[in-house]
């Protein structure tokens, strides 16, 4: 049985919280949009009932795990621009799993605002603050420059090199500096 942790954060501007079935059409845009899958693989989805899977799936790991990717939200329009957060990594090919793994995602109209950047260091934090983990991992497609520059920008280093579904990842970690003190 997971800890029951506190799924809600926020930071400046934004509001992080549990994924919701009412997200539905918001993650319809955000994961049909080629373009933000551009560096995932380029397999946006076709369909609403797979913008509701990636909903379960993500509740199930709420349910399962005790965390999961949260709903991104701004705190002055109520909107949602994507998601963003931390998940529990099982299992590995690349470091030694369990591990939190960093990661976002945003609807397009939200990009160039800072709000991945916002998103990773509210992530950090909770990482290190709640969920008391001594290091947090995270991988970017090696051609995006915005994600290795935002991972680069909340203090991760880059570990190694791999490939996820034959596309070139940088490999990130941190290491809370707190529990080295």
């Amino acid at each position: 049985m997971p800890m029951k942790l506190n799924l809600y954060a926020e930071s400046n501007r934004l509001i992080y919280r549990p994924l919701q079935e009412n997200d539905l059409e918001a993650m319809f845009e955000l994961d049909s949009d080629p373009e933000v899958h551009r560096y995932l693989g380029n397999k946006p989805i076709v369909s609403r009932e797979e913008a509701a899977q990636v909903i379960r799936f993500v509740q199930q790991q709420y349910r399962e795990l005790g965390i999961g990717r949260w709903a991104i939200v701004e705190k002055e329009t109520g909107e949602f621009v994507g998601w963003g957060g931390l998940k529990k990594v099982m299992e590995s090919g690349f470091v030694e799993a369990p591990y939190f793994d960093l990661g976002y995602r945003l609807l397009r109209r939200f990009w160039g605002n800072g709000y991945a950047t916002e998103n990773a260091f509210a992530s950090k934090q909770y990482a290190f603050n709640q969920l008391k983990s001594n290091q947090i991992f995270a991988c970017a497609h090696q051609n995006n420059l915005a994600s290795n520059s935002i991972l680069k920008k909340i203090g991760m280093h880059q570990i190694g090199e791999g490939f996820f579904e034959d596309e070139p990842l940088f490999w990130y970690k941190i290491e809370n500096e707190m529990k080295h003190a």
